[in-house]
């Protein structure tokens, strides 16, 4: 056989919009027709028509398969092509995750298969099994208008390495992986180079499927953000022998094309006959399965020698251990960090909530430098705004290095004085201690924040990081508010590190941690113990594992503020009444 031409659609779906997804498909479609070398196969990721994270919505989005070809055919009169795209699909009164293959042209459109998501993950980020159901039919391969046989697996069907034994038994040569894993973690891949921790294991996981069977697999990954979950790309290409024939970008859409010289498949399947030991073996492989009790053990009894008595021992072996010279957990690669926050950035300020503009309270410490300048990269400067808020009593370094950081930047600038308004309110009220006080400060310049909002039509940005976050340690509804918000999955040791990376002015990085609501106050004075100590106690405690190294004073510190704070990272508690109890059985995302 020729070459067979594929292309992959690292496709960004405008959440719950299946009408819109299907024009911006129908158009990816028509791109990729009109290259020099018109693809034979066009793959889009999982949920392409809708969004992935889309909960109780997926009502609403999901569409019979028939539905989504009429309207692809709608889009494409060309020459023949087949496409696979990721939807959420009605079948016979249930909901699935499904993809769909489809040979479309100028003829009636051929639907080759529907292949309906096996394993629905219920863990982590994930919990899909709550929204659809099981695909029922397993897995299988089917026929292609280019002459050869594929087979579908979705995202976490491919992680069970039974999947991709079965479709290859079943004679597929291609295995199409579409997928919306979120990005998580770093680690290092085989060149060196640092990629979000799950990218590095999908890719692992492929390349073992495509050498263990001796099948081409293209895998089709999603970008963009949704509720602050980054789909990566990183789509790719594999060949039979496990090697990566394209790479797509990280966290951008873009179209990759590959050959697939399917003569490989003899040469990779005669080099390593995995696929044909097995085909041979299966039966004895299964012959156990479905028994009620377990076969006992058949051996023969001792017949060769006699017994003797042992004269000499085998020389000591070397004792190998792990090398106590472990990575350290908190440990980023600044420059993927960076890059990861400022696509963040962009994905959820404009184009999953429309906003051009972004806007920061300054407070001259180093979370919300950092948060500008991600933002001014993201938005470009002139759509950054930064608000200088000061009282009577706060610190001049707190106005001038806020100052230093719009200076730097180039952004614009707001300074509104909160001082009367915090002391008109504070007169009427009487009897106030510091700590109210403050809180009445930090609510105020989050009045001052949102209104100029309002004013400017630009989206406030969060700066609170993970360690105040899980300290507790903000004001409930005042620096929390903010809807979006790059730092708060960065302990503040990490915070440190990409403000140096970035290039935050080493006097707002180095100095001392403080609100500046009472004078004298720093962070670490407060909690009694030392952000880098906090920060790796923290790491242990929310993992649930054994925290070793710190004295138990130190540890029950950080834990008791840990357990004391959930309430203040959730939305208030609302007694459960109904069966439409928003949050509970109403479940939509916050971006749908």
């Amino acid at each position: 056989m020729p070459p067979i031409r594929l292309a992959i659609s690292q496709f960004r779906p405008a959440k719950g919009d299946y009408a819109g997804n299907v024009a911006r498909i129908g158009g990816v479609i028509l791109q990729a027709a009109r290259l020099d070398s018109k693809p034979d196969l066009l793959v889009f990721p999982e949920t392409a028509t809708s969004g992935y994270f889309v909960e109780g919505g997926v009502k609403e989005v999901a569409v019979t398969a028939g539905t989504l070809v009429r309207d692809l055919a709608a889009l494409y009169q060309g020459s023949p092509i087949d496409v696979a795209v990721g939807f959420y699909e009605k079948f016979q009164n249930h909901i699935h995750n499904s993809c769909l293959y489809v040979t479309l042209g100028d003829q009636k459109p051929e639907v080759r298969h529907v292949h309906r998501k096996v394993f629905l993950p219920t863990y982590g980020v994930f919990d899909e099994e709550r929204f659809v159901d099981r695909g029922q039919e397993g897995v299988r391969a089917f026929d292609t208008h280019w002459g050869g046989r594929a087979a579908i697996l979705i995202c976490e069907d491919a992680w069970h390495s039974l999947a991709a034994t079965v479709a290859a038994l079943e004679g597929a040569q291609l295995l199409i992986v579409p997928s919306a894993s979120p990005a998580r973690g770093s680690g290092m891949d085989e060149d060196g180079s640092r990629l979000p921790a799950s990218v590095i294991r999908w890719e692992r996981i492929v390349r073992g499927i495509a050498e263990e069977h001796g099948v081409f697999v293209a895998l089709a990954n999603l970008v963009g953000f949704e509720g602050g979950k980054g789909f990566p790309g990183a789509s790719a290409v594999i060949d039979p022998m496990g090697n990566v024939l394209v790479r797509g970008p990280l966290f951008e859409e873009g179209l990759l094309t590959a050959d697939l010289d399917l003569d490989k498949l003899t040469d990779a399947r005669a080099d390593s006959p995995l696929l044909a030991d097995l085909r041979s073996a299966l039966p004895v492989l299964t012959k156990g399965l479905g028994k009620t009790k377990p076969a006992k053990v058949k051996f023969d009894p001792a017949s060769n020698g006699t017994p003797r008595a042992v004269t000499r021992s085998s020389p000591p072996l070397d004792v190998v251990t792990k090398s106590g010279d472990a990575e350290d957990p908190l440990a980023i690669d600044p420059e993927l960090a960076r890059k990861w926050l400022v696509s963040f950035l962009r994905d959820e300020v404009v184009k999953r909530r429309g906003f051009k503009k972004g806007i920061v309270g300054l407070s001259g410490g180093v979370d919300s430098a950092l948060t500008a300048f991600l933002a001014a990269e993201a938005l470009g400067k002139d759509n950054v705004i930064g608000v200088r808020m000061p009282y009577r009593d706060s610190s001049p370094d707190s106005l001038a290095h806020a100052q230093l950081v719009i200076d730097q930047l180039g952004i614009q600038s707001v300074t509104v004085d909160v001082t009367e308004a915090v002391d008109g309110y504070l007169k009427q009220v009487g009897e106030v201690d510091p700590g109210r006080r403050g809180n009445v400060i930090s609510r105020e310049r989050m009045i001052v924040l949102f209104d100029l909002s309002a004013k400017h039509n630009a989206l406030p940005l969060g700066t609170g990081n993970k360690s105040e976050r899980l300290l507790g340690y903000f004001t409930w509804h005042a620096d929390d508010s903010p809807p979006v918000n790059p730092l708060g999955d960065l302990f503040k040791t990490q915070v440190w590190a990409l403000a140096r990376h970035v290039g935050v002015p080493e006097v707002i990085v180095s100095k001392p941690a403080t609100a500046d609501l009472i004078q004298g106050q720093t962070d670490e004075g407060d909690f009694g113990i030392t952000y880098p100590k906090a920060d790796r106690i923290l790491y242990h405690l929310i993992r649930g594992e054994e925290v070793r190294g710190f004295d138990k004073a130190e540890i029950e510190v950080v834990r008791k503020r840990l357990d004391s704070t959930h309430w203040k990272r959730k939305l208030p508690t609302v007694a459960v009444m109904s069966q439409t109890a928003i949050g509970e059985f109403y479940l939509r995302p916050v971006d749908y």
